[in-house]
């Protein structure tokens, strides 16, 4: 268990301990305590922790919040010596600051745990799938794709790193209209660039990625489907662009640092019967029936304006009903808590997948879904539109030649998923501290620096005097190194990743902060073995938290 959650545990103890005494005694009146928190102040002025009890409980126990922090801090026994001091804020906000002596055994375990660090046993195993990108496999991977695949691997590195068994998979769209499209699309091309006059249909991919697939057929096959039948030339022209196609996505993925587990496809479900079981299991539990020759979900029971279609008059399941059976197959397979990542104009279909997963059964907040903002690119002031390899939009793979996978990868976890981002180009290129990855990198890199001296004469865990290090700049660098384990269960848990790009530039702050008012190299013999093993802790720290973000940690820039 970290330093952190030890003293917060203590601290929760002991205002629950309070509170019981003022209770015994008559001054406070209560049946059951509120889910307050304990949480890290935003102002450094207002401690190292503060806790809201007093507010959520004044109205249960009708009393002035303030009254009620009062009766806590004057019950308070602190018999292992935690707190500085406790004072009481604004309308009843209890601020504790930390005596600095329990911060301290932090940095033995940093060093002795390594690259675990950070890690804990918090999901004690929950098997978690986290579901993200799922493009359709007709085209290349665009931004709106790219961020979504930071999002999703970082997530799953922290809820692996915060102890849940994590599986990622990717959804190939392998079936339905698209496909359809794509098959006339690819057999128009074909034809086209066999010298046959054609007019390529409307709903078609129009993209030059398309006539590149094409010809890489050609290469293979020649003319050989020419004379075929027109829906047999379409499955093979389908089958062969859809491997490529695939292929290339696993490829741009592979090099923005992101490996699945499982590559689910969605025409398995057709093949299965898996969609007809999911029908069926709905119509007895009574929640489709038929009209217009159409079968309906009864989505208006979980809150939908109207139902929705779910197998078409001509027999057809829709999109919504392979979506339902696809999540059904993921209960059953095991999976305790299942996270997508969807673009934000998907909004609309989360209340009724999650009524889905209620109508089969299954809790509907087992279904986590994240809603990801658009992305827009910049490059000179203004937006980059258009891709020369895809005819339409820039593709990962561009963005990775063009700034490379870190500074693409962090910058798209900088902000929460709910926000919309404005990509800079030229601040992800710039080598400077305006740049927040190259700002992290520069602390790692210069850290390793000051490391290599002493490389073959590294003082040992037991022979350092941590209470040593005592100037404001050792002691939030301490604070913050502490902090660690915690931040990473809270993103887990929040599934926020972008609070680890908001750690590390927080770390390397304070790193260099600290490197430029305290001198490591001291003539303080005892101090500088402090300092160094306190600089190899921060250096520590920086690492694992670059490797959750899928970011490298450099030693020389």
């Amino acid at each position: 268990m970290s330093v952190i959650t030890t003293v917060k545990e203590q601290i929760s103890r002991e205002i629950k301990n309070s509170l019981e005494k003022a209770k015994k005694e008559g001054k406070l009146s209560y049946v059951d305590l509120p889910d307050y928190v304990i949480e890290t102040p935003r102002e450094k002025a207002h401690g190292d922790f503060a806790t809201n009890v007093a507010l959520l409980l004044s109205k249960e126990a009708k009393m002035p919040p303030r009254a009620i922090a009062l009766l806590i801090v004057e019950n308070y026994e602190d018999n292992e010596k935690l707190i500085e001091k406790m004072d009481i804020a604004g309308p009843g906000f209890i601020n504790f600051y930390l005596n600095n002596e329990r911060m301290y055994e932090a940095l033995p375990v940093v060093i002795k745990e390594d690259e675990s660090y950070g890690r804990s046993n918090f999901g004690k195993g929950e098997k978690v799938q986290v579901e993200f990108v799922s493009a359709n496999p007709t085209g290349l991977l665009h931004m709106g794709n790219a961020r979504g695949a930071a999002l999703g691997d970082t997530l799953s590195n922290l809820l692996a790193a915060a102890g849940y068994e994590v599986t990622r998979e990717f959804y190939i769209n392998d079936a339905g209209n698209q496909i359809e499209n794509f098959g006339k699309s690819l057999e128009a091309r074909y034809l086209e660039l066999l010298g046959q006059e054609v007019s390529f249909p409307e709903e078609g991919y129009h993209g030059e990625d398309i006539i590149v697939t094409v010809k890489n057929i050609i290469d293979e096959v020649g003319g050989k489907y020419l004379n075929m039948d027109e829906k047999l030339r379409r499955e093979f022209l389908i089958q062969k662009a859809l491997a490529e196609k695939i292929n290339a996505i696993k490829s741009d993925l592979s090099r923005f640092g992101v490996e699945y587990d499982v590559w689910f496809s969605e025409q398995s479900l057709h093949d299965s019967g898996a969609i007809n079981k999911t029908l069926q299991e709905l119509k007895e539990r009574e929640y489709i029936y038929e009209k217009e020759g159409a079968l309906w979900f009864k989505t208006t029971l979980f809150g939908e304006e109207k139902d929705e279609v779910i197998v078409r008059s001509n027999g057809l399941p829709t999109y919504f009903a392979a979506d339902i059976a696809y999540h059904m197959n993921k209960f059953e397979r095991g999976f305790q808590k299942v996270i997508n990542i969807w673009g934000a104009d998907h909004h609309g279909h989360v209340a009724r997948m999650k009524g889905a997963m209620g109508a089969l059964g299954y809790e509907p907040e087992r279904l986590q879904v994240i809603l990801m903002q658009l992305v827009r690119l910049f490059s000179g002031g203004e937006a980059v539109r258009m891709s020369k390899r895809s005819g339409q939009y820039i593709t990962l793979s561009e963005l990775i030649d063009e700034v490379g996978k870190d500074a693409a990868r962090y910058f798209f976890v900088m902000r929460s998923s709910d926000s919309h981002l404005d990509f800079n180009l030229d601040l992800a290129k710039e080598e400077s501290s305006e740049n927040p990855v190259y700002y992290v990198q520069y602390a790692h890199a210069r850290i390793n620096s000051i490391l290599k001296a002493f490389s073959h004469d590294m003082p040992t865990v037991e022979e350092v005097d941590f209470r040593l290090l005592q100037e404001d700049a050792e002691i939030e660098l301490i604070k913050k190194i502490a902090a660690l384990p915690e931040e990473i269960t809270g993103a887990a848990v929040s599934m926020e990743p972008h609070r680890m790009t908001r750690y590390a530039h927080e770390l390397a702050s304070l790193f260099h902060s600290f490197y430029n008012s305290c001198r490591v190299l001291t003539d303080d013999d005892e101090l500088k073995k402090a300092r160094i093993l306190l600089v190899d802790a921060v250096r520590i720290t920086l690492r694992n938290v670059l490797g959750l973000l899928g970011v490298s940690a450099p030693e020389r820039m």
